[in-house]
């Protein structure tokens, strides 16, 4: 299994959840963008399509942010490739000028397992719109509690919980040493980044 760590708008820094799993998860691609700041639909599904037709194993992605709608709009081509999908703090791009190139959000369902988490209080997508993507991708919804856009901001580095989550969409036996090599406390409780709640 691989892999693939897709980045949002302006990519993730250094202590960013996603920055510390591209690190530790052995077999982790990371998708890299030729323009971080000022996004092309085009250009981000082309730059994901071809990470993903690079890779020998089928793949897990894991995006955040804009990442989650570059995924959605990626090809059936590259779509067939894909595993499951963690999907965190979904962008929606009708409510910054500079992401409107990756709208309108595509609303057909995903045919691949998907596990969408989103924050009541995230400034870059309500709630209420994070769950009819949700609803219209056929993802599994995970509501956090205050936890913003789920990045190093809102205080989530090595985030336990998304561990979990991806755990659940890869299998135990993909994530297990070698393949990962997080510290003691990114076992901890999940109890600090907010209560939680499934639909």
């Amino acid at each position: 299994m691989r892999f693939i760590i897709v980045p949002g708008w302006r990519d993730s820094g250094p202590g960013h959840w996603q920055s510390l799993w591209a690190e530790r998860l052995r077999n982790a691609v990371r998708v890299r963008q030729d323009d971080w700041i000022t996004p092309s639909r085009k250009a981000w599904v082309a730059s994901l399509a071809n990470t993903i037709a690079l890779q020998d194993e089928p793949v897990v992605i894991v995006a955040h942010s804009l990442g989650c709608i570059a995924t959605a709009h990626l090809p059936p081509e590259a779509v067939e490739r894909i595993h499951g999908a963690l999907l965190v703090a979904p962008a929606d791009p009708e409510r910054r000028a500079v992401l409107s190139d990756f709208a309108p959000v595509p609303y057909q369902k995903l045919p691949y397992r998907s596990v969408l988490v989103a924050s009541s209080n995230d400034a870059y997508c309500p709630v209420r719109l994070a769950g009819a993507y949700a609803r219209a991708w056929g993802s599994e919804f995970v509501r956090m509690q205050d936890a913003g856009h789920i990045n190093i901001e809102s205080g989530h580095g090595e985030w336990p919980l998304g561990i979990a989550l991806l755990q659940s969409l890869a299998g135990d036996a993909s994530l297990t040493a070698p393949h990962l090599d997080f510290s003691s406390s990114a076992h901890s409780s999940s109890s600090s980044f907010g209560s939680l709640e499934t639909a």
